[in-house]
């Protein structure tokens, strides 16, 4: 078999390299032997899922293995899987299928974070946070990021986006108060008394389009004359380069003279910007 490539690929690529399809690749390890990683990314886990999880276990097995490597002096740590390991605990198994792999801390944090990226329960922020961490702890750029998690690299610059907020904001996303739409909007307000006024507007029910109309009117100058209508083309300029950057994009002037704006979120994504347009 051909192995993969290394870190970058997501878990399928590193259970392939184990040889999952040989059943000898996978071993059953006692639940006691294993500890879970103290530097998991995610700290909770929900009761319900996780019992439901228990009850599923209970009548069909652990179906897919957990990755775990040595502990020096004995046992192992899990990489990926703790959640199935404490579901099979908690239905009174007492082994569980896992393929043991030599693994360094830093490959170890990389797949830890991968996991909880690619799970579905994660909320905006969370997943924002999780693309961050995974640019800072091991030196990614947003396009590894997105080959990391099977995700468009506009969707990550679009999560990453968030991090942007006031912590009482990034709350209301955490929380569901409001949309990850919805704080994405927010964003485009021009301070942060405007964001929070637009913020109760939003957690009462209002649409995301209502909160960009609310943007595009806070943003808006007064106009001295009327203006020449916009070239269409300018229009199709702005959606062509709001898809492929992923970020908010204007296009103003006539059709001789006009100025491209092009927003930015922080010092990493400005970066960022600047190896797209090279």
């Amino acid at each position: 078999m051909t192995k993969k490539g290394g870190l970058g690929k997501g878990l399928d690529a590193i259970f392939a390299e184990n040889d999952i399809e040989d059943e000898r690749a996978a071993v059953h390890l006692k639940t006691d032997e294993l500890e879970p990683n103290r530097n998991q990314p995610r700290r909770s886990f929900d009761e319900q899922s996780l019992a439901e999880l228990a009850d599923s276990v209970a009548r069909h097995g652990v179906l897919q293995p957990l990755l775990v490597r040595p502990i020096p002096g004995g046992g192992y740590q899990i990489v990926a899987g703790e959640r199935r390991w404490r579901a099979a605990r908690m239905a009174g198994l007492k082994e569980v299928p896992a393929v043991v792999r030599e693994m360094t801390d830093a490959q170890v944090t990389e797949l830890a974070l991968i996991e909880n990226l690619q799970r579905e329960d994660l909320n905006p922020l969370e997943e924002a946070q999780g693309y961050q961490t995974l640019m800072d702890s091991c030196s990614m750029t947003q396009d590894d990021v997105a080959k990391a998690v099977g995700k468009s690299r506009p969707a990550v610059t679009n999560a990453l986006r968030l991090l942007g907020l006031p912590e009482d904001l990034r709350k209301l996303v955490a929380s569901g108060t409001i949309s990850a739409g919805h704080a994405r909007a927010l964003l485009s307000f021009p301070d942060e008394a405007s964001m929070r006024a637009a913020a109760k507007i939003a957690a009462a029910g209002a649409s995301v389009r209502e909160i960009e109309r609310l943007a595009r009117r806070a943003n808006a100058k007064p106009k001295a004359k009327a203006s020449r209508p916009r070239p269409q083309y300018y229009e199709e300029t702005e959606l062509a380069l709001k898809e492929h950057l992923g970020r908010k994009v204007s296009v103003e002037g006539t059709r001789k003279r006009g100025v491209l704006r092009i927003e930015f979120y922080g010092e990493n994504d400005l970066a960022e910007l600047m190896k797209l347009i090279h």
